[in-house]
């Protein structure tokens, strides 16, 4: 079984301040507060929080049955986002192995994809100085450091549409702790002119080297927003160090979407941070990819361990 894996940084809970949109800063993000760090459950934790909803696994079987899978696919559906806590140790995944390939089987899920050009299905999320996963490359989600607001696979021309993290070690030391934000109001906090462009493929993304998969293929270039053919939803992809847009159009949209973010970021209608009390040992998280972004404070604990897989890759549109 392949070991693949990049950090989920979570982030800082930022001022919700004016900004002029002409700045080329990076986010930053201030310490969480306590007081925004909340637990996962079935029902709301507030009137107005985002729903974490969570299911048990009883044993490996789970994995294969049609009810419990039909459960997930339901619930990363209707949600986006799913807390799973296992009842049974799985060092090597394969829970989360089976269940993928379940939810393939039966709800026609497209399968994982790999990482990069060394490493298959799964990646470990962990911190080190000496070892890393594609070969004199250190990736972001091997190091200690916070993890701004991203979505996995932004570089790709179809990121994939699901990711999981399987928490094999929290970290002990408060570190670590995982943000996601709900971009489903991010549309309200952009002008008309901005979203036109935003649609439009004015983008430079940077394939980050550990995760070239083709030699002669370092950059793509596309949109940062999409909308759902179905539903009208926005889709999003972005991390900003790895995003150069091509126009001056695209340089004030660019940062007319990060002020958005910096708005939904100090929202509890869209931001959940979830620290180790809420994702402990042998609990996996699911997410959709296109829905929520996620980030990563920094790690204070060296042996935090996370793993990660994304699978059901999608064409990223630039129009409807």
């Amino acid at each position: 079984m392949h070991h693949i894996g990049r950090h989920f940084q979570t982030t800082r809970l930022l001022c919700n301040h004016s900004r002029n949109p002409l700045s080329p800063g990076p986010l930053k993000y201030p310490r969480i507060p306590p007081a925004r760090q909340l637990a996962t459950t079935t029902t709301t934790t507030s009137a107005i929080a985002p729903i974490v909803p969570h299911l048990t696994a009883q044993n490996l079987k789970d994995s294969q049955q049609p009810s419990h899978v039909r459960d997930v696919h339901d619930r990363l559906t209707r949600h986006g986002i799913l807390k799973i806590s296992l009842g049974f140790p799985d060092d090597k995944s394969q829970y989360l192995e089976h269940l993928i390939v379940s939810l393939h089987k039966y709800h026609d899920h497209g399968l994982p994809i790999t990482h990069s050009a060394s490493r298959g299905w799964f990646w470990d999320v962990r911190p080190s100085d000496t070892t890393f996963q594609t070969e004199n490359h250190q990736a972001r989600s091997e190091t200690m450091q916070e993890f701004p607001w991203h979505t996995d696979c932004s570089y790709e021309h179809a990121p994939p549409q699901f990711f999981a993290l399987h928490v094999l070690h929290p970290d002990r030391y408060g570190g670590g702790t995982l943000s996601v934000m709900k971009v489903e109001q991010l549309s309200d906090f952009l002008s008309p002119a901005t979203k036109a462009t935003l649609l439009e493929p004015e983008f430079r993304i940077t394939i980050p080297p550990e995760f070239v998969k083709l030699t002669d293929r370092r950059h793509i270039v596309g949109s940062l927003l999409a909308v759902d053919a179905q539903d009208q939803s926005v889709k999003v992809r972005f991390r900003e160090e790895i995003v150069t847009p091509l126009s001056n159009r695209a340089t004030m949209a660019l940062n007319e979407l990060k002020d958005a973010l910096r708005t939904l970021e100090a929202s509890a209608r869209s931001t959940i941070h979830l620290t180790a009390a809420e994702l402990p040992e042998r609990s996996i998280v699911l997410l959709d990819n296109h829905r929520w972004l996620h980030a990563r404070n920094g790690i204070k604990d060296p042996l935090r361990h996370l793993r990660r897989v994304r699978w059901n890759a999608i064409p990223f549109p630039t129009r409807v």
